[in-house]
């Protein structure tokens, strides 16, 4: 097997907090550990939600993380002013292909609309091969237990290849997902059924 170096991970992750303290437990726990296994962040920018909470985490654990922030966010006063690089961009789509151009691999925590989003574009820029980068699922407190569902609902009517159901890594451990990413084989299988 081989070991994939990873430098760095885009965490994708709410600008809320949510309902459980699980969530901000989640986001802490992943932070602390991309920090201390020197693996950057590349997050939105902000010191919102979990958002704040995974680069903080990251930061007191000695982490480097790198905020890319729009210019409408920005002048709302929402930019993290202790992060290690920021930068400011015009759009919510060129913060993505940033995003996506910097990271190694991409983790998603609990979050909203711009969260499952930002998950299902680098998902499916693997399985159509514009990259090879392993995403991950963060599971906190079953987070995506109902996403998952509906992802072995595509897989059962023939919408999604069984094998690119488990092109996505999960856990509930944040160390244990960072390994899983490191070790993670593209799926050669194509999408077309």
């Amino acid at each position: 097997m081989t070991i994939r170096s990873i430098k760095s991970v885009a965490v994708f992750c709410g600008s809320n907090f949510g309902a459980s303290e699980a969530f901000a437990d989640g986001a802490r726990a992943l932070g602390g550990a991309l920090g201390e296994a020197g693996i950057t962040i590349i997050y939105g920018g902000t010191v919102k939600g979990l958002m704040g909470v995974v680069a903080d985490a990251a930061l007191e654990a000695g982490g480097s993380v790198h905020g890319v922030i729009t210019e409408s966010l920005h002048q709302r006063g929402q930019s993290h002013a202790g992060l290690t690089r920021h930068e400011i961009v015009e759009t919510l789509r060129s913060r993505k292909e940033r995003m996506v151009e910097l990271s190694d691999a991409f983790i998603a925590l609990p979050g909203g609309i711009g969260t499952i989003e930002e998950l299902m574009e680098v998902w499916t820029m693997n399985q159509l091969s514009e990259i090879d980068k392993p995403v991950g699922l963060l599971n906190s407190a079953g987070f995506f237990n109902a996403f998952l569902g509906f992802i072995d609902h595509m897989v059962e009517t023939r919408f999604l290849p069984a094998a690119h159901r488990h092109s996505i890594s999960v856990d509930t451990d944040a160390s244990a997902l960072i390994d899983k990413l490191r070790s993670y084989t593209r799926v050669e299988v194509p999408k077309w059924l």
